[in-house]
């Protein structure tokens, strides 16, 4: 028990998401994410400390502030010419997504 928790918090990003969840009310994690998976690479640099991109094994994702869309999505499937991974205005077709579940 204790090596798979030991693995758990070694080999997943729970530990970290969880600080960033605990810490800044305007962080969350995308539905179609998880706690384990969700790797924030673009972190606001202000006084707050919530992720602007982050990616996990399908996507990636970009904090919009948008009430209703907060933020958009790009499937890393998807083919896109120059696309830069911290740069939303090169991504293609990215979907807008809410927090509460709707698009």
């Amino acid at each position: 028990m204790a090596v798979v928790l030991l693995g758990v918090l070694l080999f997943t990003r729970v530990v970290g998401n969880g600080l960033m969840l605990l810490m800044d009310r305007e962080n969350f994690v995308p539905a179609e994410a998880s706690i384990f998976t969700l790797d924030p690479y673009v972190i606001n640099e202000g006084s707050s400390s919530y992720w602007l991109y982050a990616e996990d094994n399908d996507n990636y994702y970009h904090f919009t502030y948008e009430p209703g869309r907060e933020y958009l999505l790009m499937s890393k499937g998807q083919p896109c010419q120059d696309f830069q991974r911290n740069d939303v205005s090169t991504w293609c077709a990215p979907k807008a997504k809410s927090k509460l579940g709707g698009n």
